[in-house]
C-alpha cells in the first residue's frame, strides 16, 4: 500500500498541492498500523511528543522540500490509543502545542492532549450521556475529621435509590477527576440503567495533598475507614459488610486503595486498582523514581514480602504504554497467591484518564456483578 504522504512526496507539485492534501485527509492519517503525523507552519524544528513508554519520547518530523509541511510516520498496533503534542521550535525557543489539524482531544487536570487511535479502537458507547437515561444525583457530605481536618465529599446517589434497600458503597479516590475526565457519572448512569451493575452509592473523595495522603498515609486511611465510610453508611442505606464495600483509584489513588485495604483487612470486599503506582525495589536496590515514591516503595516492599488476603475480589488494569506496566504485572501473582480473586486487564494505552474510563465497565461489573447484590432491610 502506498501511503498518502508518499503519494504527496513523490507526486507532481503545484502551489495548491499541500492545501488540497490537507483538505482531503483527516489527521493524523491512520493507514493500517501506520500513522502519519503532520504539522504545517514555519518552524526551525518540529518534534512529536508522545506517551508511549519504551519508545523515544521525542520524534523529529521531516519538512517536505519547498514547503512548510512537516511529517513523521510511526507504527501503532491495532486498538491503540495514544495521547500526544507537538514541540515546535522557533528562533531557539520551543513550545508544546496540541495538533491543530486534529479535533480529537483528551482533557486532564493539566490541560488537554491530542489523541490518535489505531484501527479497532472504539470509544465506549456506555461512557456517553444519553437522553432518556436516568441520572443519579450528587449530594455533598462534610466530615469533621480528627485525622485530616474538615473534608467535603461528593456522594453519588443512584436514580432508583430507596431507603428501604441496602446498596453497595464504592469509595473513589480522585473522584472529582473521575467525574471530569473519565465520565464516571455517565458510566454509572448507563451501567445501572442497563442492570450491568447494581445501583450503588459512590463517594467521590479528593485531596489537595494527594501525593502525601495517598502514599500509605495512616491519617488518610483512618479518615476514610473510621470516619467517612461510617458517616455515609449512617446517612444512606449502603455498605455495612465487606461484600458491599469497595475502594477504587488510579495511579497514586490505586496505592491509597490497596494500602487502606491492607491496614483494614477484610473491611473492603472489592478493590478496583487502575495503573497503580506500585513502585518497589529488590533487596539493596535504590528507589529510582524519586523521593515522592519513598513511602510507596516501603509499603510495597513490605506487602510483597508478606502478602495477605485483604479483600475478596481485586480488579487491576494498566496500559502497556505506561512505565508502570512492569510493577502492575508483577503484582498480580502476589495478589493471587493470597487466595484473593484477581482479574487483570491490559490495554494499548498510556497513563491517562480515558484509559481508566475505558476499563470501568469490565472492572465494575466484575466486582459488583449485577443487581442481585441489593438487599432489603
Amino acid at each position: 500500500m502506498i501511503r498518502a504522504i508518499e503519494r504527496l512526496l513523490t507526486g507532481p507539485r503545484d502551489p495548491d498541492t499541500v492545501g488540497r492534501f490537507l483538505v482531503d485527509h483527516s489527521f493524523p492519517i491512520v493507514e493500517g498500523t501506520q500513522v502519519t503525523f503532520v504539522w504545517r507552519g514555519a518552524a526551525d524544528a518540529v518534534r512529536l511528543r508522545h506517551w508511549i513508554f519504551g519508545l523515544p519520547t521525542s520524534q523529529a518530523l521531516t519538512r517536505m522540500d519547498g514547503s512548510d509541511l512537516w511529517h513523521f510516520t510511526m507504527t501503532i498496533p491495532p486498538a491503540s490509543r495514544v495521547e500526544y503534542k507537538f514541540e515546535v521550535e522557533k528562533h531557539g525557543r520551543s513550545e508544546w502545542l496540541r495538533d491543530p489539524l486534529n479535533p480529537r482531544l483528551a482533557r486532564d487536570p493539566f490541560g488537554a492532549n491530542s489523541v490518535v487511535v489505531g484501527v479497532g479502537y472504539e470509544e465506549p458507547e456506555w461512557a456517553k450521556v444519553y437522553d432518556g437515561v436516568p441520572q443519579g444525583t450528587l449530594d455533598r457530605l462534610q466530615v469533621h475529621s480528627d485525622h485530616v481536618g474538615l473534608r467535603s465529599t461528593l456522594v453519588y446517589k443512584p436514580h432508583r435509590y430507596r431507603p428501604t434497600r441496602t446498596y453497595p458503597l464504592l469509595v473513589v479516590h480522585d473522584g472529582d477527576d473521575y467525574l471530569r475526565y473519565a465520565s464516571l457519572g455517565a458510566v454509572l448512569d448507563n451501567l445501572m440503567a442497563r442492570r450491568e451493575i447494581p445501583d450503588m452509592v459512590v463517594a467521590l473523595t479528593s485531596s489537595h495533598r494527594r501525593l502525601d495522603e495517598y502514599a500509605n498515609d495512616e491519617a488518610h486511611q483512618r479518615y476514610v475507614t473510621e470516619e467517612l465510610v461510617p458517616a455515609i453508611e449512617e446517612r444512606w442505606t449502603c455498605g455495612g459488610r465487606p461484600q458491599l464495600r469497595g475502594l477504587m483509584g488510579a495511579s497514586f489513588g490505586g496505592v491509597a486503595s490497596l494500602s487502606t485495604a491492607v491496614r483494614y483487612p477484610g473491611f473492603y470486599g472489592r478493590l478496583l486498582l487502575q495503573s497503580g503506582s506500585f513502585a518497589f525495589t529488590d533487596i539493596g536496590e535504590r528507589n529510582h523514581r524519586g523521593p515522592v515514591f519513598d513511602p510507596v516503595v516501603r509499603f510495597m516492599n513490605a506487602f510483597r514480602a508478606d502478602p495477605a488476603p485483604v479483600s475478596e475480589r481485586v480488579f487491576v488494569s494498566c496500559g502497556t504504554y505506561e512505565s508502570l506496566i512492569y510493577e502492575n504485572r508483577s503484582l498480580i501473582p502476589v495478589l493471587e497467591d493470597t487466595g484473593m480473586m484477581v482479574s487483570f486487564r491490559e490495554a494499548r494505552d498510556g497513563h491517562n484518564w480515558e484509559n481508566w474510563r475505558d476499563r470501568l465497565r469490565e472492572g465494575l461489573s466484575w466486582l459488583f456483578p449485577g443487581p442481585f447484590l441489593l438487599t432489603y432491610e
